[in-house]
């Protein structure tokens, strides 16, 4: 098929649920993609953190070819090895708890909810999460979002939540009472721009927490498997969540999520209670296998704290040249540009010459390269980027809401 008709068939046959860029991709490896036409692009926003390692990484194609001929999928009444040696391997990396194995980030939430709800035993049931977090799209999850233009339309929510700003530790306590049974809390708010929460402010709340019998969600959906420089983002705050969400980059490309509870908590959910088809899967656990073992063996956490310091610095570089860069803010390999005006003319520029971003919250640039990124991509993404923002500061700007 040529790109036209590609184009045409995704009018005729597939709801308008994204805004689509003009290009159809029909390879990749590592950090780059290359569209039918054959031109190539640096990817440095993989998947939406989805693609960690790039695309196609030789050891998470390695554990799907290995696999794949052997057993794709049995239900979880029945036992598979992978699984069992995921479980196990994802509670060595992180902290001593049991695993429920689902298919997404949302799904995860939707667990971690649920579960908050069997945990306040019908006595308490809020749960307080903050303005601008994005949680899913699912009903729960999408209640969970602070974020009232994702929730526009869908009405009525899911009662009982409760939204406090970000970062602001008054709000949260003053939001606090006996009907509160779980917090859940984004250490980056990805979607929400780049939002870093303060190591006080992650510590405070944990206290809360343990001195009011509260639940603490950590939603590292996007934050996980080493995207911030450590494997997961709860590490550099010196505090350890009730219950942790992943997805995204767990599964190396291939979809799969889960919720980690601490192992004292784990007999609240019983048999019947919760489950998954497609969860835990033989195929998409040994790719989440092949992935934790390359994250180690090639030493990416390294590489995060090296190139992400390395990128952050060349995109200040950026910000004392332009004028409508107000700010550039990350974790790792999560960083965000806010902009004084709307950033879709950038987004878009950087896209026709070549490079991969995402813009969120109207004007924020979202970068997330793969962790095995190196300095020449770097490079070569902050020239692209620099030409486009000349090319875009030359033209009339309006100013960002």
């Amino acid at each position: 098929m040529k790109t036209d008709e590609i184009f045409q068939e995704y009018n005729d046959h597939i709801l308008l649920t994204y805004t689509r860029l003009p290009a159809v991709f029909v390879k990749g490896k590592g950090s780059m993609l290359t569209d039918i036409q054959g031109r190539k692009f640096l990817d440095f926003f993989p998947g939406w953190g989805v693609s960690n390692l790039g695309h196609c990484h030789p050891k998470v194609m390695g554990a799907v070819r290995e696999q794949i001929g052997k057993l794709i999928h049995i239900p979880n009444n029945l036992y598979n090895p992978h699984q069992a040696k995921l479980a196990r391997e994802l509670i060595r990396i992180s902290f001593e708890g049991k695993i429920f194995f689902c298919n997404s980030g949302t799904e995860s939430i939707e667990a971690a909810i649920k579960f908050a709800r069997a945990f306040g035993q019908g006595k308490k049931h809020e749960i307080i999460t903050t303005v601008n977090a994005f949680h899913g799209r699912t009903m729960g999850a999408l209640t969970a979002t602070g974020q009232e233009k994702h929730q526009k339309g869908f009405g009525p929510l899911v009662p009982g939540f409760k939204y406090v700003p970000f970062n602001d530790l008054q709000a949260m306590k003053t939001a606090v009472n006996d009907q509160t049974v779980a917090i859940i809390l984004e250490l980056v708010q990805g979607e929400g721009g780049i939002n870093v929460a303060g190591k006080d402010y992650v510590q405070a709340i944990r206290r809360i927490c343990d001195e009011k019998k509260i639940l603490l969600v950590l939603d590292e959906v996007q934050t996980g498997m080493a995207r911030t420089g450590e494997i997961f983002a709860f590490k550099h705050y010196g505090i350890t969540p009730d219950i942790m969400c992943l997805a995204k980059a767990l599964g190396g490309g291939l979809p799969i999520g889960a919720m980690i509870v601490k192992k004292e908590l784990a007999d609240i959910f019983k048999p019947g209670m919760h489950g998954s088809t497609f969860a835990g899967s033989p195929l998409i656990c040994k790719a989440a296998l092949g992935l934790i073992k390359a994250i180690y063996a090639e030493k990416l956490m390294k590489n995060v704290k090296v190139q992400g310091p390395y990128l952050m610095d060349k995109l200040n570089q950026l910000k004392a040249k332009y004028d409508i860069i107000k700010e550039v803010r990350g974790l790792g390999l999560m960083i965000g540009v806010e902009l004084t005006v709307p950033g879709e003319g950038i987004f878009k520029e950087c896209f026709n010459r070549g490079l991969i971003i995402n813009c969120t919250q109207g004007n924020v640039l979202r970068i997330m390269p793969a962790l095995n990124v190196t300095r020449r991509q770097i490079n070569k993404a902050i020239h692209i980027l620099d030409n486009a923002l000349a090319a875009v500061a030359k033209q009339p700007q309006k100013a960002a809401l």
